[in-house]
């Protein structure tokens, strides 16, 4: 009994001991954290102090990070998140260190020097470094990428724009929340207070490439997947009209809309992909007020809750060729062999489905025409669309972005002019019609049916081959 007794007291020591051991441990990283804030806002800033944006904001940014146990979530409005489990345990100790999971949205222009978003297996730099860089500089980032639990809504590739792509990953916070037990709900309230928070857009902005821009940030459920909790993805494709024909594009892609089997049109990975089935829930194609030459800027806008690799671009590479009349509305079948229906046949033929509807039946079609697809400059990224989620901005943040967007603007605009007036003076406008004849032979390109077309291995053909390397 007596040793029994030693051991409680033992214990209540040791807990004790503990407590002392963890507000000794809080105090010095909260100094730390104050000597990393006033070390950043040096290096923004100056020393001096000048180009501050405000006076309001830099005490903001100047009070302490306050060292806690909370479960911080993004959420906008008193978002309810699960409780802690055994998996999050080891992120607890994080937390304490002044984290908390935020999500961001990202905008990112396409240019050369970027070899796409994602930093996986791929070339320097891309959007992702320069994110990771912005986040190391401004002393944001507390450990490594892998320990701040990042992930991303999707990936764009080399020359892809994106004016809504989302990130989700633990920074460190000056957010004050306070956990509330509700009851025997078993879920976690977290205040919804914001104010002293870091101006995660201004600080980020500033140190930031100019094609790339934060455009707002959230808090966000602990177990928040910035990919697995999308609802869905936008993405919106710009084109000249010039002679397309827009009905029949328009007809072709409604055939889109639904769930389908997108291997047709889709990059295949047979590696790492098995399931090819994907639900478009909405296409349209309308112009824009920009014109130039006489030429209108179209746009095709495609939503859907998932997308395969290069899936958009092969879609729109499609519709194109439709526009141009290259592929015919309706295809046919003679025997085994696919032809493409001419008008002065249709007595000899019976009509089938469209092209579009050959290349979704991938029972008929289980190797996937050879075709190139549409450029990667106009497809842009438009949104990513999440439950009760709502972007934070401040007012001076967003002014300076809004500032940043139209001096770009301008410039492009600048660019534009200049390209406009080489044109006009690299080939002097002339009533010279012995021009004519040479315009006149221009070679014209001869197209090849996609059902006449070699194909790719299909998907049984590509496992199987990827099993006999095994």
């Amino acid at each position: 009994m007596a040793t029994q007794q030693s051991d409680a007291e033992l214990i209540v020591s040791l807990q004790a001991r503990v407590k002392e051991l963890e507000t000794e441990n809080a105090k010095l990283l909260a100094q730390l954290a104050d000597c990393h804030s006033h070390e950043m806002e040096e290096k923004l800033h100056g020393p001096d102090g000048k180009d501050r944006e405000s006076k309001e904001g830099n005490r903001k940014f100047e009070k302490k990070i306050e060292k806690k146990e909370s479960a911080t979530v993004l959420a906008v409005q008193r978002l309810r998140v699960k409780p802690f489990t055994s998996a999050y345990i080891p992120h607890r100790t994080q937390l304490e260190l002044g984290k908390d999971l935020l999500l961001f949205s990202i905008l990112s222009i396409s240019a050369e020097m970027f070899y796409g978003f994602a930093s996986e297996a791929q070339m320097q730099p891309t959007v992702e470094s320069e994110l990771f860089k912005a986040f190391e500089k401004t002393r944001l980032l507390i450990g490594d990428k892998k320990e701040s639990q990042y992930s991303r809504c999707g990936r764009t590739d080399k020359g892809v724009s994106s004016v809504g792509q989302v990130i989700a990953l633990f920074l460190r916070s000056n957010l004050k929340l306070s956990a509330i037990n509700n009851g025997n709900s078993g879920e976690v309230v977290l205040d919804e207070r914001h104010e002293g928070e870091i101006d995660y857009v201004r600080v980020l902005n500033r140190v930031l490439p100019n094609d790339i821009r934060i455009l707002g940030w959230c808090p966000a459920p602990v177990d928040f997947h910035a990919r697995f909790s999308c609802l869905s993805r936008e993405y919106k494709y710009f084109f000249w009209k010039e002679k397309l024909n827009i009905p029949a594009m328009e007809s072709a892609g409604i055939k889109l809309v639904g769930e389908h089997d997108f291997r047709n049109f889709c990059k295949m990975d047979a590696a790492n992909v098995h399931n090819y089935r994907r639900q478009i829930t909405l296409f349209e194609i309308y112009p824009t007020d920009v014109r130039y030459n006489g030429n209108q800027l179209w746009v095709i806008k495609i939503k859907g809750s998932a997308f395969l690799w290069h899936q958009v671009r092969c879609m729109v590479a499609v519709l194109f060729m439709v526009g141009k009349g290259l592929e015919f509305p309706n295809v046919v079948s003679k025997g085994t062999d696919i032809e493409v229906c001419e008008l002065g046949n249709l007595l000899d033929v019976i009509l089938s489905s469209s092209v579009i509807d050959m290349l979704l039946d991938t029972t008929r079609i289980v190797r996937k025409p050879q075709y190139t697809m549409a450029s990667e400059v106009p497809l842009v990224l438009q949104c990513c669309e999440f439950d009760d989620i709502k972007f934070i901005c401040s007012s001076d943040a967003g002014d300076a972005l809004r500032l940043h967007l139209v001096n770009e603007c301008q410039i492009y605009q600048l660019q534009a002019t200049i390209f406009h007036e080489a044109l006009l003076n690299c080939v002097p406008l002339s009533n010279d019609q012995s021009l004519l004849p040479f315009q006149a032979t221009k070679k014209k390109v001869s197209h090849v049916p996609l059902m006449s077309r070699p194909t790719e291995p299909s998907y049984e053909e590509r496992r199987a081959k990827l099993n006999t390397v095994a």
